[in-house]
């Protein structure tokens, strides 16, 4: 009888230790619905494992979220994380896409983008393919509202939502070393100065603007008239910046060119040696690295804070 219950006892035991190390079931599959930013409710079985990523900051907001693995195509403008140049690239150049191809790698979600035009769009929903077309934010808001869809498409909300915490909590650590900063340093943006006389930069509206002004800077091209144009050089003159920042610096411009041209000589910048190179990848795709660029600004602009 001892012998009986001793062995139901440890019956029991092993029993109840089994179940305890047994895997927890995988969760069902769940149908996803959204409605993209074109007003299109699209629907995918499940998360999204094959995805053609159509643009820089999509590719950059699927990687960061966790999905790179599920990325199967890229645009050919894509190019971060580097490991992306492994992938098959669509085309995009002077907009236009290979959609045969795309059609060929067999996607069960193709993540568009406002350089796509709605008429690619459609091109690929005819071939029954299903497209999210992702617009572009204006805020940073509206990057973590990206980023958070972009972790619904995929199956990696989780990730998304710390992804958003951390951004977060990065621009508050900023804005926060900035409180008590009073002076404002004026900053011109350079896009493109190959007309001496009228180079293209950034106003109100863009990134560039936004994140001047929260790393402590004030845009030199504020009064622009619009988000992307020429600012004069007599204009520049006036507003005389103290820093000068190289976005074109990735085609071989330098601050030593800058320095040559005629009439910038007398510029603030130039004469204190605060013509820099700026990543502007970092500010021209509304991604995650973002923040990398407020960051990168806020310690060029006032390195007493930082250091």
């Amino acid at each position: 009888m001892k012998r009986t219950a001793l062995f139901l006892l440890v019956l029991t035991f092993l029993v109840a230790a089994l179940g305890a190390c047994a895997p927890a079931p995988e969760p069902t599959a769940q149908p996803i619905h959204l409605t993209d930013d074109l007003g299109r409710a699209v629907s995918l079985p499940a998360a999204a494992l094959r995805i053609v990523s159509m643009a820089p900051s999509n590719t950059e907001i699927l990687y960061a979220v966790g999905a790179g693995a599920q990325v199967i195509g890229r645009d050919e403008f894509s190019n971060y994380p580097p490991e992306v140049l492994d992938l098959p690239s669509v085309g995009g150049s002077m907009g236009s896409y290979n959609i045969e191809q795309i059609i060929s790698l067999q996607p069960d979600l193709v993540l568009a983008a406002e350089i796509n035009t709605p008429e690619q769009v459609k091109a690929l929903e005819d071939a029954g393919i299903t497209v999210y077309y992702l617009g572009n934010p204006t805020d940073l808001a509206g990057v973590y509202a990206n980023l958070s869809t972009a972790g619904a498409l995929t199956g990696h909300a989780e990730d998304a939502a710390a992804l958003v915490d951390d951004l977060q909590a990065r621009v508050a650590a900023v804005e926060a070393k900035l409180a008590e900063v009073s002076e404002r340093p004026t900053v011109f943006y350079e896009l493109d100065g190959s007309d001496a006389l009228k180079p293209w930069t950034a106003g109100p509206g863009t990134f560039i603007d936004l994140l001047i002004g929260i790393a402590g800077g004030q845009n030199a091209a504020a009064d622009l008239g619009g988000a992307w144009g020429q600012l004069s050089l007599e204009a520049l003159l006036v507003a005389d910046p103290d820093f000068i920042l190289l976005g074109d610096a990735a085609y071989g411009v330098t601050a030593e060119q800058v320095a040559a041209r005629a009439g910038w000589e007398s510029l603030s910048a130039v004469q204190n040696g605060r013509v820099l190179p700026f990543n502007d990848d970092w500010v021209s795709r509304p991604g995650p690295r973002l923040v990398d660029a407020l960051e990168a600004l806020a310690q060029v602009l006032h390195p007493e804070v930082f250091d």
